[in-house]
């Protein structure tokens, strides 16, 4: 397992034209966006996220992406997805850590941080001055939906909200706790609903 660095995760807008819509996952992932700089991009969940960003024809992915799905890979050879009409984020920019091996999920006094809060207006202000109408913010994950509940002073957005597309976050959201249900399943289940939320 690699060091967790604690990368800053700045958000991933598109190069140019609008942003109808904005996705904050909970915090960016040790294999993933902490070694890449990118959110999502290389994430355990980000395969999920990305594949509905391109059935939804929001998002070009180099297909070498998917045979190793790995941010310190990306980062090293340069690999970097290219979104339209999309921003990608995290509700807490750096990965959580206790001990810079392991993952934890952001407490609430991180995401209530001044700083903290101060960057999520300033990325919601950023979507929404190039948002054509009301800018729609899709939250993934408890956490995410949680400080988004709270926030103030924000751009007015709509928020919607999807279960975390972690393992295991797809499992403690499929009814019975998942209970004789294929991961792989919920997984296509989830990029299918998050596709139709994009293409609204």
């Amino acid at each position: 397992m690699a060091r967790i660095l604690q990368t800053q995760v700045a958000p991933l807008f598109p190069s140019r034209g609008p942003v109808r819509v904005m996705l904050f996952g909970e915090a960016p992932g040790p294999r993933g966006a902490d070694q890449s700089g990118i959110p999502f991009w290389g994430d355990r969940a980000g395969t999920c996220v990305f594949r509905a960003l391109e059935a939804a024809g929001l998002a070009q992915v180099p297909p070498e992406a998917y045979l190793d799905w790995d941010g310190a890979r990306f980062r090293d050879a340069g690999l970097a997805p290219s979104l339209r009409g999309v921003a990608l984020s995290n509700a807490f920019p750096v990965c959580p850590t206790r001990d810079f091996q392991t993952f934890r999920a952001p407490s609430d006094k991180e995401l209530l941080a001044p700083a903290n809060l101060e960057r999520l207006r300033k990325e919601l202000a950023r979507a929404s001055d190039r948002c054509p109408g009301r800018l729609r913010v899709i939250a993934m994950g408890r956490r995410a939906q949680w400080i988004f509940a709270r926030i103030e002073g924000a751009p007015d957005f709509q928020l919607e909200v999807l279960p975390h597309p972690s393992s295991q976050g797809l499992l403690q959201a499929a009814p019975g706790k998942g209970k004789g249900l294929k991961l792989e399943d919920l997984r296509r289940e989830w990029e299918a609903r998050l596709a139709a939320l994009l293409e609204r």
